[in-house]
């Protein structure tokens, strides 16, 4: 877990279920992530993933949580989701964020997924991650931007084009 005065991020547990489903059937939210809502069983499946990594690897995605109101307004982390991108993609930590329609445009998913890579460098001890984001969703491009990632090539992921970036912290 890691907080701050704004946001608490935590790994997700089955209590956040229908907060998740929720965020993941809003189509605003899925339009860049294939596009239709998830259904209910595919989102409980997801969660059990995320589970799954936290116990397997010590480190998968932070449910994120307004800290003075407790509302869930997102998620954030980094994982290791095996795509079958390569050896320059996959094995290397893959950091992504989603964030409910109400709370976008705040900072958050900004100030979330920096603390989640700091949290990552620090405690997984790993300095590069990477991350996949479909050419048209600028939005994200432009947040891991500020993040400090940069293109390194494109590739066709499930029939969809992508942009492939990374991430090199520098001592």
């Amino acid at each position: 877990m890691t907080e701050n005065d704004r946001l608490v991020l935590r790994p997700y547990n089955t209590g956040d279920f229908e907060d998740y489903l929720k965020m993941v059937s809003d189509p605003n939210v899925v339009r860049f992530l294939g596009g239709q809502p998830m259904p209910a069983e595919d989102a409980w499946n997801r969660l059990l993933r995320y589970a799954g990594h936290w116990a397997l690897f010590g480190f998968g995605m932070f449910a994120v949580f307004e800290r003075p109101t407790g509302l869930f307004i997102g998620e954030t982390g980094v994982a290791d989701f095996h795509r079958g991108l390569g050896e320059n993609f996959d094995g290397v930590g893959e950091a992504a964020w989603v964030f409910t329609s109400k709370s976008q445009g705040r900072g958050f998913a900004y100030e979330a997924a920096m603390a989640a890579l700091n949290w990552y460098s620090s405690c997984a001890d790993r300095r590069r991650t990477v991350c996949l984001i479909a050419p048209d969703n600028r939005p994200s491009l432009v947040l891991a931007e500020r993040l400090g990632y940069v293109p390194f090539g494109n590739v066709v992921h499930r029939g969809g084009p992508f942009v492939k970036l990374e991430r090199t912290l520098i001592d």
